[in-house]
């Protein structure tokens, strides 16, 4: 039988009968509900929030690092949209973003295909897909920066031993479409084993009847991708696209590792300018203004994807 708060401090333990009533409160089902919610609202507020407030802040103002700054309203942006550089920059970044997102959506799925198939050491070969996607960033492109070098490239001696270019080879990092191309492979072979693996789970979802029944309708191997797979794999493709989107949109790293924007910004994504302009160039108020700029674009994204998943 229950014995109540009340009960216990009758007996003679009032220190039970607080903690029976802090716990009786603390057991109700709203109080629980919000104590759960509530490190992840402090998570967000501290980390995003605030963050976010401050770039707001700081847009709004003419503020420099040393420097508290006055309030200018709009002139930040009003800066920013007529300058070149940041022409250039807007550019820059939906050529890298769909280029990077049309290959990683191709060969993820194909990728994905193939390490469904039965084959030996799968569990292995899976986990070595992984391994690009697990390696921090910085590492890894500090890797790919070394294959690239004008004078040590890997690549260029591994192209010009098969005969596919004349040497030397082309400068990857300090020619401007060999600079983009170098920053999109990297991009692509680092966000590829998500895309894969998020494909393959919808893969190892999709019944096997289906495949079954379109067999017994002699339908080939491509019309049972054409007409099973993709049709049910599209939920799964329209989340894993948003969120490689966004991924790709707000790169960092990898741009800033290997060309720091250039050669002549013509590789700067917003990330990459807004450090250059606002940590690096020291004027905060410009840098907050062009990575606020990211927000209502990546939301755009967001909005026109979110729409096709609810219509399909």
């Amino acid at each position: 039988m229950a014995v109540g708060p009340r009960a216990i401090e009758a007996a003679g333990f009032p220190g039970l009968g607080r903690f029976a009533r802090v716990r009786e409160w603390w057991e109700q089902e709203h109080v629980f509900g919000y104590g759960l919610i509530l490190p992840a609202l402090l998570l967000i507020v501290c980390l995003v929030a605030y963050p976010f407030s401050m770039a707001i802040y700081f847009s709004l103002s003419d503020y420099w690092v040393g420097s508290p700054g006055t309030f200018i309203g709009l002139q930040n942006f009003r800066d920013i949209l007529g300058n070149e550089i940041f022409h250039q920059t807007v550019y820059n970044s939906f050529v890298f973003t769909s280029i990077a997102v049309v290959f990683k959506t191709v060969l993820g799925l194909w990728l994905a295909m193939l390490l469904f198939r039965t084959l030996r050491f799968k569990r292995l070969i899976r986990g070595a897909v992984l391994l690009p996607w697990v390696i921090p960033t910085a590492l890894s492109t500090l890797a790919w920066w070394w294959m690239f070098d004008s004078l040590y490239s890997v690549v260029n001696w591994t192209a010009i031993r098969l005969g596919i270019v004349a040497p030397p080879g082309p400068n990857w990092l300090g020619v401007t479409g060999y600079a983009m191309s170098a920053v999109i492979a990297v991009n692509v072979w680092r966000g590829l084993p998500f895309f894969a693996v998020i494909v393959l789970a919808g893969l190892v979802s999709i019944p096997r009847e289906y495949y079954e029944a379109a067999e017994v309708d002699g339908a080939s191997s491509w019309g049972r991708f054409r007409h099973v797979t993709l049709p049910l794999l599209k939920p799964v493709l329209a989340v894993v696209i948003l969120f490689s989107t966004i991924f790709t949109f707000a790169d960092f790293n990898i741009v800033q590792v290997l060309t720091r924007g250039g050669p002549v910004n013509t590789t700067h994504l917003f990330a990459t300018l807004a450090y250059q302009q606002g940590l690096v160039g020291g004027n905060l108020g410009q840098g907050a203004a062009i990575s606020l700029f990211l927000f209502p674009m990546l939301a755009a994204v967001v909005f026109i994807q979110l729409r096709y998943i609810r219509k399909d």
